[in-house]
């Protein structure tokens, strides 16, 4: 029996990943494009090492990083999710992170920010999260773009240099921080009732 969905929205279900979910996987972990803003891209090897630790990191915690598949087929396109931001000492231990990566092919159609919209609301209805953060490649336009359409907003005091960075890359250290807290988004639901 295939287990229900974490989340749907108009177009999109989050869900959790299946075996035949891995070329996809892979196909985002090696397109330069996607990876413009990361260090490296993934081997096929190193892709399902990735994928399994997702799997298992969902199963074990409930937070991880979720397929994004369209409702019309189920076809995976990408993934989107809220994980442990693990980027200390720059943040705190606790701190959520939402994030994503979709296949190029789908880029342009809106679904990640639907995607993240839905899952902001389950971190801070269900999940009953304090706060939500994202953060990316200071030049990474497309993905801060997101982070400000879904109703994150730039606290430049808490931009930071990414410690897992090599220092051979520092055009891909600074990262900027976004962040969104549990007031602030109950705040706009009560003005949007």
């Amino acid at each position: 029996m295939t287990p229900a969905p974490l989340l749907e929205t108009a177009r999109l279900r989050l869900r959790d990943w299946r075996e035949g979910d891995r070329d996809l996987f892979h196909e985002i972990n090696a397109d330069r494009k996607v990876m413009e803003y990361f260090p490296f891209r993934r081997t096929r090897a190193e892709s399902d090492a990735l994928f399994d630790r997702l799997r298992a990191t969902i199963l074990e915690s409930g937070l991880g990083f979720h397929a994004v598949a369209l409702k019309d087929g189920d076809e995976a396109i990408g993934f989107c999710g809220l994980a442990n931001a693990g980027v200390e000492p720059c943040l705190p231990s606790d701190s959520i992170e939402i994030g994503w990566r979709l296949a190029t092919r789908f880029w342009g159609n809106g679904y990640i920010t639907e995607a993240a919209s839905a899952l902001l609301d389950h971190g801070f209805r269900t999940l009953k999260l304090p706060e939500i953060v994202s953060f990316a490649v200071a030049t990474n336009s497309r993905s801060l773009a997101v982070m400000k359409r879904i109703g994150l907003s730039h606290d430049s005091t808490r931009d930071f240099d990414h410690p897992r960075i090599p220092e051979d890359r520092p055009d891909l250290k600074r990262h900027l921080l976004y962040a969104l807290t549990a007031g602030v988004w109950r705040e706009r639901q009560s003005r949007r009732s």
